[in-house]
């Protein structure tokens, strides 16, 4: 990652709206009576139910979706006790990273007052405002005796995150890295550099993990704490060493199986590290410096496994993955606490999640190929979708069990569901049509098995029985992949289809295909050879009822795959064409758009049947299609080139198909705005109605419309969905994400129940 300039961190702060978080309403304001309701005078019936009942706040206020990041600015990391006005920023920051990661709002509060009690109170006293109350960047011991009596005195969470989420999030780390290490944390010797809030914290954590406190040793800035020094404070006496042959970090190190650094940078030298234990463990975690640059640990020994605080170097130690989902889960049982339990949760969630197969989501993000668990990765990325869902339930789950929960969750499938909808990872759109594929998983052929996210794909599909899917490949190539990837195959069927346990198939294949396509050429020969060939062979397989359906193109040119399809599937009785639709699933709802990837320039047959198509499809999909077919003029006003091959289908589908809702051509702003478009042109079919459903006059003007609210992150985007083949084979997009691959075979799966359900009705 580039370094950061002055100017540039400025700009960012200043320009805009100064700042970086604002309050957003969340019921309508449009209108007197919905002014009314919000204040005066329909806001004194929420206010008399709370009055009788206080919990009623969770319900009729955003108390329960509401933390506030309090701090005196005493101890703002990196800075130092810069005053409460000047830490107003961070904890912008903060509240910004609690809105992204876990969509709970925040109000930021900086108190000016470094007298523990006064700020104590000023706490209490707008408490009552809160959910949960995070406190930042107070410095020790003073923060010590704030939080205590804020958990004491309060009945909402509370937590000091300069406390804990370190000791959490490192303590994940620790667990698993022991075991990359092989070995066990009630064996290894701790040596901790730095005595503060962190440290302890930390340090007490290990303990409650298993570390033994004699087999702990830590420093301050005089050295190690030993029991005979004076002038402890009570939380350094608890870590205080009884050896007497130990002074220096130099000393204190040797041998040690694990650092942990929450000091100043540059301390820990190479030397020091070729000192300790066999696969040592480095938790650097100084800001902005570590106390070892991560080079420099690497350099000074190859089994060294370390982590900083620096987020351009694996095993990141970030507290965001901690706070946001903790407060999540607690704020979701209405918590009075978060408690050790709770705590505890968090960090064997976070350590367990970087077991499990790291979603491609993540490896884009960060630029990487498959990272798999190991000494580059035993701490999850702070980007992993996953995290909203394990830890906050962990979490909740604890809260429940240790008695400090008002509110009792039963179904955990549905709170998971809720927090995926929450923040936008998985819609209702998305998991209606896995439920649907789930009541019947079919036989779904992945084409391209030996590609990485078709393996990753079917492993996913099946573990969310979606299908059972069947992948076409190198078996063996496939089994080191897996392997690789860490992934498991069990349960998933692997045909390699230049085996001889296949000739048979091959031939069979073949001679069907050739009678099928004698009048045009074909050969019993020629079609041997194409059942060599993934796409021939998948497609034959769903042709002869071996398998329900097909997915291919993530590495294969469509105009190839489209000829196969035509050839071996064919187009439906009654079209003379096919084509395939993109959904986009936004916030304004959800759109179809067709025809995206098939017909280059289609002619007035083509459109006419991509409409049609597209009608039949969208009620599919339990929605009633309201179409605008759309072009760069509106209603006739240009005569030429693709407006008028417009104008012809339109006019074609009034006359034969007066009950479809299709109007055009028009220009897109018209077609999304009904308003706009029923004053400008009230004589359209769409009047009064909302367009859900997009037909564009050509290939050019869909695909790049799709692919650039792809590049802009507009929303989901699922797709591209076959209409008008025979059977159902669908296609991906070239480097499709595995999530992609998935929503697609779960399309293709539910296409298949809906043509064995028709069929059995003929």
């Amino acid at each position: 990652m580039s370094k950061i300039s002055k100017e540039e961190a400025l700009r960012y702060h200043s320009e805009g709206k100064p700042g970086k978080i604002e309050v957003v309403p969340t019921k309508p304001y449009s209108t007197q009576r919905d002014l009314s309701l919000a204040y005066s005078p329909g806001v004194a019936e929420p206010c008399l139910e709370i009055e009788k009942n206080p919990d009623d706040a969770y319900k009729y206020t955003a108390k329960g979706n509401l933390v506030g990041v309090i701090s005196n600015g005493t101890a703002v990391l990196g800075l130092g006790d810069i005053g409460a006005l000047s830490s107003k920023p961070v904890m912008e920051g903060k509240g910004l990273l609690f809105k992204i990661y876990a969509g709970i709002d925040v109000f930021d509060i900086e108190i000016d007052e470094k007298d523990p009690e006064k700020f104590i109170e000023a706490v209490k006293a707008i408490a009552p405002t809160f959910g949960g109350i995070n406190l930042e960047d107070i410095k020790a011991p003073e923060c010590f005796e704030i939080e205590k009596r804020l958990k004491d005195e309060l009945d909402i969470p509370v937590m000091h995150d300069d406390q804990h989420g370190t000791a959490i999030i490192s303590g994940a780390g620790l667990i698993n890295a022991l075991e990359v290490a092989g070995k066990k944390i009630e064996d290894v010797k701790i040596v901790v550099n730095g005595a503060g809030a962190s440290a302890i914290s930390c340090t007490k954590l290990y303990m409650e993990l298993g570390a033994r406190k004699e087999n702990i040793v830590m420093l301050d800035s005089k050295g190690v704490i030993t029991s005979d020094r004076p002038n402890l404070t009570e939380q350094k006496k608890m870590f205080a060493t009884n050896r007497r042959d130990v002074h220096t970090l130099a000393e204190a190190i040797q041998g040690a199986d694990v650092f942990l650094g929450l000091s100043r940078g540059n301390v820990l030298s190479q030397d020091m590290v070729r000192s300790m234990a066999s696969s040592p463990i480095v938790f650097a975690l100084a800001n902005p410096a570590p106390e070892i640059s991560y080079e420099d640990a690497k350099a000074s020994r190859k089994d060294v496994l370390i982590s900083t605080g620096r987020s351009d170097y694996p095993n990141q130690i970030n507290n965001v993955l901690g706070f946001p989902y903790i407060f999540r889960g607690a704020l979701d049982v209405n918590a009075s606490a978060i408690n050790e339990e709770m705590k505890l949760a968090a960090v064997f969630a976070i350590a367990k999640l970087a077991k499990k197969p790291v979603p491609d989501i993540v490896n884009k993000l960060y630029n990487l190929n498959d990272i798999t668990f190991g000494p580059q990765y035993f701490i999850p990325k702070p980007v992993d979708p996953r995290l909203i869902t394990d830890v906050s339930i962990a979490v909740a789950k604890a809260a429940i069990a240790s008695g400090v929960a008002r509110k009792v969750i039963t179904d955990w499938d549905a709170y998971a569901e809720h927090l995926k909808q929450l923040m936008g990872y998985e819609s209702e759109f998305i998991r209606n049509l896995y439920t649907t594929a789930r009541c019947s998983p079919q036989k779904v052929v992945f084409a391209e098995g030996n590609h990485p996210n078709m393996i990753k794909a079917a492993v996913e599909a099946l573990s969310e029985g979606i299908c059972q899917p069947i992948l076409l490949g190198n078996d063996e190539r496939i089994a080191k992949i897996a392997k690789r990837l860490k992934l498991n195959i069990k349960g998933i069927e692997i045909i390699n289809l230049r085996h001889d346990n296949q000739s048979e198939r091959r031939e069979r294949y073949a001679l069907l295909l050739a009678r099928k396509r004698e009048r045009e050429g074909a050969t019993f020969e020629e079609a041997c050879d194409k059942m060599f060939e993934p796409n021939y062979f998948g497609m034959m397989m769903v042709e002869t009822g071996e398998a329900d359906a097909f997915i291919t193109g993530t590495y294969t040119k469509y105009s190839n795959t489209i000829k196969v399809a035509k050839e071996v599937i064919g187009i439906r009785e009654g079209y003379e064409h096919f084509g395939t639709m993109h959904i986009l699933n936004s916030q304004k709802g959800i759109y179809f758009m067709a025809d995206t990837l098939i017909n280059r320039h289609p002619d007035t047959s083509a459109l006419i049947d991509i409409s049609r198509l597209a009608e039949e499809k969208v009620r599919f999909f339990n929605h009633e299609p309201v179409m605008a077919m759309v072009s760069y003029s509106n209603f006739g006003a240009d005569t030429e080139g693709s407006p008028r091959t417009v104008h012809q289908a339109v006019s074609y589908l009034h006359k034969n198909r007066p009950e479809m809702m299709i109007d055009g051509e028009m220009q897109i702003n018209f077609a999304l705005d009904k308003e706009l478009r029923d004053r400008k042109f009230p004589f359209n079919k769409l009047k009064g109605e909302n367009v859900n459903t997009l037909i564009f006059p050509n290939l050019s003007s869909a695909n790049s419309s799709y692919k650039l609210l792809q590049a802009m992150g507009d929303g989901e985007l699922i797709g591209p969905i076959q209409m008008g083949l025979n059977k159902p084979i669908h296609f991906t997009d070239i480097e499709s994400s595995v999530r992609d691959i998935v929503s697609i075979a779960a399309v293709a799966a539910v296409d298949a129940i809906v043509a064995k359900k028709i069929n059995c009705q003929k």
